[in-house]
């Protein structure tokens, strides 16, 4: 996965071959913040400006930057899979829901 980071802001980048341009879009806020460029350097360039703008901007109108979440995770799986994760919950001890926030946080800290 290709991202950018600034200031505790996370982007996605992909290549829009139609338009010769590396994109990007900033990842877990309520407002859609998107930048491009057509070189790396400028793409950081222009990623660091969107961030840096949309701070001041939320400053301006008074809101906080980042959405709220509220910490709950609703997951739709199979029956039988959701037998065996809460079966491996209880052989290690743990929740079903602490055993899954410990395999996520695995997952986001690999």
């Amino acid at each position: 996965m290709n991202t950018l980071c600034h200031k505790n802001f996370h982007a996605r980048v992909e290549f829009d071959a139609e338009d010769g341009l590396f994109v990007g879009h900033i990842a877990g806020i309520n407002d859609v913040v998107g930048f491009h460029g057509e070189s790396v350097d400028a793409l950081k360039t222009a990623f660091r400006e969107a961030v840096d703008d949309y701070i001041e901007t939320c400053r301006k109108v008074g809101k906080q930057p980042e959405r709220a979440y509220s910490g709950k995770l609703m997951l739709r799986v199979s029956p039988d899979l959701h037998a065996q994760a809460a079966r491996a919950a209880e052989l290690s001890g743990k929740s079903l829901n602490q055993w899954g926030e410990d395999l996520l946080r695995a997952a986001v800290d690999a």
